[in-house]
Formats: C-alpha cells, structure tokens, sequence
C-alpha cells in the first residue's frame, strides 16, 4: 500500500487524515452491499482518488535518450534471437546424437534440458525487458464497480487497447518483432520433437516400431541371466520363469539391448490346462505353459510375483493384478489392458519357440490405430 511520500497515495475524500498518511477503515459487512452506496456507480464519483505526493513518476532513460532506447531493443532482439538458436540447437541434439552408450544419454538429456529451458527463459526475460524498457509507462487506476461493463466501457477498452498496441512499440519497432516471432515460430518445435517419440511407428530400433519386438516364429525361449533353453519337462506345475529370446545377444550392448529386451522380455508359467479359462489365441499355450509379456501395461514396471493358487499376477509398482489363467486380464489396479500373450510352441529338438510376435503392444498404451 502506498505510503506519503511516495509517488501516489490514497486518502478517503470524506475523512482526510490529518498527517496525510492513507486512513483506511474496511466497510462493514452487510446484507446488501447496494444499501451503505459500497457498490459504487460507474457514472457517480468514485470514493478514493489519487493525491499526488512530491515525488512524481518521472520517465526513464529509454523515455527520453533515443540511443538508450535503441539499446534496450537490441538487446530484446539478441534474447529472441538467443531463444531461436536454442531451439535449432535443441533439435540438432535430438537429432544428431547417437544414444550407444549410457555416456551419450545422459549428455543428450542434458543438452536437449539446457537447450529447452534457454528457449523458454530468452522468451520470457526479453518480453520482460521490452515491458519494462520500451512500452508505455503510464498508470492508470480505475475506480471499483461492478462487473458487467457499460457500452461506454466497452470502447474505452478498445481505445486502450490501441493505445496499448501502439506505446508498446510493436508495429513501429520491426526488429523486435521479426525476432519475436521467429523465436515463437520456431518454439512449438521444441514440443514437436519430444511428440515424436510417443508416435507408434518410427524409424530406428530392432524392429522398427513400437508393435514389433524381438520374437519371430522359431526364435527360440532361453531362460533369462543364464541364457539356458528350456524343454516343457522342465516347468513343473506353478511354476515361473523369467525368460528371453534368444537373438537378444545379437543386439549391441547398452541402450539398444536394454530397450529390446524391454520389449522382449516375458515370462513362462505353467498350469493344469483345465485351469485355463481363456486365451489371448487359439491354442496359445503348450501343455498347460503360457508365455506372458513381463511388462506391466499400466507404467511398464516389470512384474514376477506369481500367486499359484489364483493364477494372479502382481505388479509390485502399483499393485495392478492379472489372472493368467484367463488371458491375462486385469482383476485389479489402474492398468487398463490385460499383458500380451506370446504364442508358443516346440521346435524339433522339443525347446519352446515363439509362434509369432506378440498379437498386442508391449507395456504402457499409445495411440491405437484406427
């Protein structure tokens, strides 16, 4: 709240304070503010008006020193322009680093943040600096009124809005505005680039696309850490295994093989088929065994605590539970879509083989197709 002294402060038109100091008592409450005049009428003389103190709002530098003006607009244009750069530097990031090693990720996270917060934050302080440099500095107060606006109000904004346009700067200083939207222009692309990665289908990565993994008909199951290939004796009933395909060791080691066997990894359970209510495919399983995605559809949480007795499955991240007995579905928790099943079956030597692919996406949901 002003204070004397200041370049305004208030004082009440009905009971001046004696030493000028603002003299504010908070109007009684009551039913109807309309009957002690505390809704004031727009046409009538406002209860407050402003007093001028000794020091009045002077101009600024830019106000009166055509160079300082001068000055301050290149300096708007060279944070635009800063802003714009950040965005091409942002996309050559994405773009031309090569995620191979752990080493290259972590500069890749930190370059494209840097990069987005350094296009984000020139945008702003260079809208700051224009404001507080170049555009109109006058104050207006506007006396307290009603909500709903008077035609006459309504042209008075439009005329302020014009003023606005026009103290701002923005038609008469051109180089602050092709700056400014050249660096607006090329923002929206920051968001475009971080979007592609939520699209289904893209180039890179085994596979190519988000619906295809490492299983292919015949690619053999190896059990996972000891890489082992597993025969249908070997799974006891209530049994489960983590498993993995075999060409996983084909992929080069780093990003590329953890994101495959992201992809990939499942696990084997078997049971009595006549506890098997359903499936994802027709005679989906081998002797009472099924092959199950091991990622959670709800965040992609792998997930391996079995309960024999139900069939459930348990993801231990937010306690989504599905009933492989009945092709997966969720019996509990905010996942939304049963795990994919993966067909399977025995090669000649009597090893289980993948069938196919998965018939469903791996992991959280994406945009589905039509």
């Amino acid at each position: 709240m002003p204070q004397p002294g200041s370049a305004h402060h208030v004082e009440r038109q009905q009971q001046p304070a004696a030493d000028e100091r603002l003299a504010y008592e908070p109007p009684e409450t009551v039913a109807d503010p309309a009957e002690k005049g505390l809704i004031a009428d727009p046409h009538e003389e406002a209860p407050w008006r402003i007093v001028e103190g000794e020091h009045s709002h002077g101009p600024r530098q830019t106000d009166v020193d055509p160079r300082a003006a001068k000055r301050a607009e290149r300096q708007v244009a060279a944070l635009f322009a800063l802003s714009a750069l950040a965005t091409v530097g942002f996309v050559l990031a994405y773009v031309l680093i090569d995620l191979d090693s752990i080493n290259s990720l972590v500069w890749s996270n930190r370059l494209l943040g840097v990069a987005l917060a350094l296009a984000l934050f020139c945008i702003g302080a260079g809208a700051i600096h224009w404001a507080k440099k170049l555009m109109g500095d006058d104050e207006y107060v506007q006396s307290r009124h009603e909500l709903r606006s008077t035609a006459e109000e309504r042209e008075d904004f439009v005329d302020s809005f014009r003023r606005g346009t026009d103290d701002s700067g923005f038609t008469r200083r051109s180089l602050i505005r092709r700056s400014l939207v050249g660096a607006m222009a090329l923002l929206p692309i920051n968001a475009v680039i971080l979007l592609w990665d939520l699209a289904e289908e893209k180039p890179g990565g085994p596979g190519g696309g988000l619906r295809e993994t490492l299983w292919a008909p015949g690619v053999p199951i190896v059990t996972a850490v000891t890489g082992e290939h597993v025969r249908p004796e070997d799974l006891s009933i209530g049994a489960l295994v983590n498993a993995e395909p075999e060409n996983l060791e084909e992929i080069p080691e780093g990003p590329p093989r953890l994101n495959a066997l992201a992809d990939s990894a499942i696990i084997l359970v078997r049971m009595e088929p006549a506890e098997i209510v359903s499936q994802q495919g027709a005679d989906w399983d081998y002797q009472g065994i099924l092959a199950f995605s091991k990622i959670c559809t709800h965040v992609g949480c792998p997930i391996s605590l079995y309960e024999q007795e139900t069939h459930h499955l348990l993801c231990p991240c937010h306690q989504s539970t599905y009933d492989l007995a009945d092709s997966a579905r969720v019996v509990f928790g905010p996942a939304a879509r049963s795990l994919p099943q993966l067909a399977i079956t025995v090669d000649e030597g009597g090893y289980l083989v993948a069938r196919q692919d998965f018939a469903a996406l791996v992991g959280p949901s994406t945009w589905e197709p039509p």
